[in-house]
This record gives structure tokens, C-alpha cells and sequence, in this order.
């Protein structure tokens, strides 16, 4: 899952970019309104976290704008000012939820989450199944044949996306940016070495489904057969 966070505040950025990148999502900042749509029209993240009092363009205006475009993204809007109206004319300009500061991570965390299990065209439902395979997207935890298997917070963010997206084949330079806050780098091997120790992992607790490598295409989580 890939969050686009607009705060200019960098000590605030900084604590949010790592509390959530512990927890599985690749995150990406901005500082600035003005770069926030040019941001979306590159990448297909999956929910913005707005600042209100943001330099350029304010949250508000960006907020009206997204929905102006016609997304559906799902859009936290997060600020000091804690007065109804703003709340009021945050959610009546399209946000889903309005986060007050200062707040605690873990309410932020919950909210985000209860976001993303909303319908967006594509419903992110509390647990995922395919073949011996079940994934609590709530605990975020994955079960083999009713046992849980072991698996790193990448690990899991990696699993997840694969079972998402079961059935169809997923290049690097796309789980690069689903699941890895970085810019897709060809020469490096580290997409590789996640997903042989994430399919060695699979292949010792369940029969099927199974994660196969497609040479030259990417890899694909599909029915054993």
C-alpha cells in the first residue's frame, strides 16, 4: 500500500513517514500543495494524508481538487485547527476523516486503516483468502492450513499485495512502488531476495496457492496445480 503524505512540518512528516513504514506502507512526502496532483498523476497511491496548513495551495483547495478530478482515493485530512466549521467544510469538500494535533499514532494508524478496508472499486476485505492460504488484514498476519506463518513486516506488505492482485502477473518495477518507498531500481536485487524467502516460506506451510516467478515478466501468486 502506497500513501502520499502532504505535511510541511518535517519533524511531523518524519514521525508519521516512519511510524507507518514499521507497519507495512511505503509512504512518500510532500511539503508543498503545489506538487500534490503532479504527485498523483505519476504514482496511484492508494490514500493521502492532507495537511490543512500546507505552503502553495491549502488542504482544503487540494482536497476540492482531487475530487474535482473525479478520485475516489480515500483523503485524511490532518490538522491543529479544531473548530467545527473546519471539519465541517473538510468532509463537505470530500475528505473521508479529519484527524485533529496533536494525536497518538495508533489512532491515526486505526482511522487510515478503517479507510482502506472502504469500497473504492476494489474492497480490501478483513481477510483474504485463496487455497490454504488466509490473510487478517486486520492483525495483518497470514495463516497457513490454520497455522500462522512467521513473516517480516515486508514480508507481510509483499504477501498481501500478491493476494490482492492473485492471479495476475506483477512486474518488479510495480511492487517497487506498491510495497518499497523507493524509486525502482533495475540493478538491485532486493525485490528478488524478498520474494524467494517469502515463497520459501509459503511453499513450507500450504499446498497451494503458490508464488511463481514469470522470466522476463514478474511473478504471479495462482492455484497450484
Amino acid at each position: 500500500m502506497r500513501i502520499l503524505l502532504v505535511e510541511d512540518d518535517i519533524r511531523i512528516a518524519r514521525f508519521i513517514q516512519k511510524g507507518l513504514k514499521e507497519n507495512a506502507y511505503a509512504v512518500d512526502v510532500s511539503q508543498n500543495g503545489e506538487d500534490v496532483l503532479f504527485q498523483m498523476d505519476v504514482v496511484d497511491y492508494d490514500l493521502v494524508i492532507l495537511d490543512v496548513m500546507i505552503p502553495g495551495k491549502n488542504g482544503f483547495k487540494i482536497c476540492e481538487e482531487i475530487r474535482d478530478k473525479g478520485s475516489s482515493i480515500p483523503i485524511m485530512m490532518l490538522t491543529a485547527k479544531d473548530t467545527v466549521e473546519d471539519r465541517i467544510n473538510g468532509l463537505d469538500l470530500g475528505a473521508d476523516d479529519y484527524l485533529t494535533k496533536p494525536f497518538e499514532f495508533g489512532e491515526l494508524l486505526a482511522r487510515l486503516r478503517a479507510l482502506l478496508r472502504r469500497p473504492r472499486g476494489e474492497m480490501i476485505p478483513d481477510t483474504i483468502s485463496f487455497g490454504d492460504l488466509e490473510i487478517d488484514t486486520r492483525a495483518q498476519k497470514a495463516f497457513g492450513n490454520g497455522e500462522q506463518i512467521i513473516l517480516t513486516t515486508k514480508e507481510y506488505a509483499l504477501l498481501q499485495y500478491f493476494a490482492r492482485n492473485s492471479g495476475r502477473v506483477i512486474g518488479r518495477e510495480e511492487i517497487s512502488a506498491h510495497v518499497w518507498n523507493e524509486t525502482f531500481d533495475p540493478f538491485s536485487n532486493l525485490i528478488e531476495v524478498y520474494v524467494n524467502r517469502l515463497r520459501q516460506k509459503i511453499s513450507n506451510s500450504v499446498g497451494s496457492p503458490v508464488l511463481t516467478t514469470r522470466r522476463g515478466a514478474g511473478y504471479i501468486l495462482e492455484a497450484a496445480e
